[in-house]
């Protein structure tokens, strides 16, 4: 059994949760140079430079990318032959979240309670963890900072099979005409489709991991993912939903098994903040 450091994640989980704070990943500034070359509007075009300068800005003086730093989310594939050498996994992430969001003056939101009471944990704490685990020695944790502007913009859907693949299309456009600037597009789209109602969502917001420019391993969802996108980008939302050519970065499906009376999709939309991370032990 390889024995796993508790203190050693928490340091590192931490350091994780500022960087993505602070710093877009060097793929997705590349893909947002790029997109200047397709954007036609002229407005679109200061709005990226804008949000181009935003990251230089965030990255030189260590400041958040966006003031809202969002809901800590974590993906993690646990080895089976790791153990903790003290605690337990949420209590891990819990104390990296909260140790970052207290050290690199993150803003915090996570409340108590979502109707009656309302009251800020002060420690943007719990984090939300998806948990998964694999063969061998290796722990790999990849992190969301998700901001409530895009999410609240995200939907689930329980189609009829009969919708077939039309149906899955107009309901993703549509989730995305809805959401226009309230989500701070140019986007990342993570689609999920199959499963069931409790985990078409997991596979939406997990497919937002994936690298901008990456296809999907299967060629006719990877063809489906080039189709929404460029479908997505005739819709003339723009960036900061102003209007424009360039209204998403990517779009990314992952797909599950499901029930043959089934047909679950869920949009999750990731805001041009595309903050993420990822550690490997």
């Amino acid at each position: 059994m390889r024995v796993i450091s508790f203190l050693e994640l928490v340091d590192r989980v931490k350091k994780a949760c500022i960087q993505a704070n602070y710093r877009l990943d060097a793929r997705t500034l590349e893909v947002l140079k790029h997109s200047k070359t397709q954007e036609k509007s002229d407005l679109g075009l200061y709005v990226l430079d804008e949000i181009l300068d935003n990251a230089s800005i965030a990255e030189k003086k260590e400041m958040p990318l966006c003031q809202d730093t969002g809901v800590s989310v974590f993906f993690v594939k646990w080895g089976s032959r790791c153990v903790f050498d003290q605690g337990t996994l949420q209590m891990a992430l819990d104390q990296g979240v909260q140790q970052a969001y207290e050290e690199g003056y993150l803003r915090k939101s996570i409340l108590r309670d979502p109707l009656f009471e309302r009251s800020n944990t002060r420690t943007n704490t719990p984090a939300f963890v998806h948990l998964e685990q694999i063969e061998g020695d290796q722990v790999i944790i990849e992190f969301l900072a998700k901001g409530a502007g895009a999410d609240n913009c995200s939907k689930l859907s329980m189609l009829r099979p009969s919708d077939g693949i039309e149906g899955v299309k107009n309901f993703i456009l549509q989730v995305c005409r809805e959401a226009g600037a309230d989500s701070c597009p140019p986007w990342i789209l993570g689609i999920g489709i199959g499963g069931t109602f409790d985990t078409v969502g997991s596979l939406a917001k997990h497919a937002l991991l994936r690298e901008i420019g990456s296809e999907h391993p299967k060629k006719i969802y990877a063809a489906f993912e080039k189709e929404l996108l460029e479908e997505v980008n005739k819709l003339g939302v723009g960036p900061q939903g102003l209007g424009g050519t360039v209204t998403a970065l990517a779009c990314f499906v992952e797909v599950n098994s499901c029930h043959a009376a089934s047909l679950p999709v869920a949009v999750n939309i990731q805001c041009h903040s595309n903050r993420k991370a990822q550690i490997v032990i």
